[in-house]
C-alpha cells in the first residue's frame, strides 16, 4: 500500500517560524489529526510537521524503494550489456566452446565379466 493510500492528509498554509514557535503545541495537535503543517523562515519552506505515522508511513516506503531498487541493481549486474560479453552463454559458439573444453577420451578400461 502507497503512503498516499493509507492517508487522507489536509494540507495546512505555510507557517511562519516565529509562529510556529508561539503555536508550536496546537500545530503538533494538528499533525497529531492528520495535517501536514510547513514551516517557512522569510517566506521561503524550511520545514515539515506530521504526524509519528505519517513519517513511519514515509520510512517504509522508502525502505522498499531500496530494496527494491537494490533487487534491480542486481538483477541487471548479472545481465550481459552485450550478447557477445558472455559468448558460452549463446548460441552455437557457446556449445563448440564448451565441447572443446571436455576430454572425449576413455578414462579407463571396463572388463564385465
Amino acid at each position: 500500500m502507497l503512503w498516499s493510500e493509507a492517508f487522507v492528509v489536509a494540507v495546512t498554509q505555510p507557517v511562519s517560524l516565529s509562529e510556529a514557535k508561539a503555536q508550536l503545541a496546537g500545530l503538533v495537535h494538528a499533525a497529531e489529526g492528520g495535517e501536514v503543517v510547513h514551516i517557512s523562515r522569510h517566506g521561503k519552506p524550511v520545514a515539515v510537521l506530521l504526524s509519528e505515522q505519517a513519517y513511519a508511513a514515509l520510512q517504509g516506503q522508502q525502505q522498499r524503494s531500496k530494496l527494491w531498487g537494490a533487487i534491480a541493481q542486481w538483477r541487471s549486474a548479472g545481465q550481459p550489456s552485450h550478447p557477445d560479453d558472455w559468448p558460452l552463454a549463446s548460441g552455437m559458439a557457446g556449445e563448440e566452446s564448451v565441447n572443446s573444453w571436455r576430454d572425449r577420451s576413455v578414462s579407463r578400461e571396463v572388463w564385465l565379466a
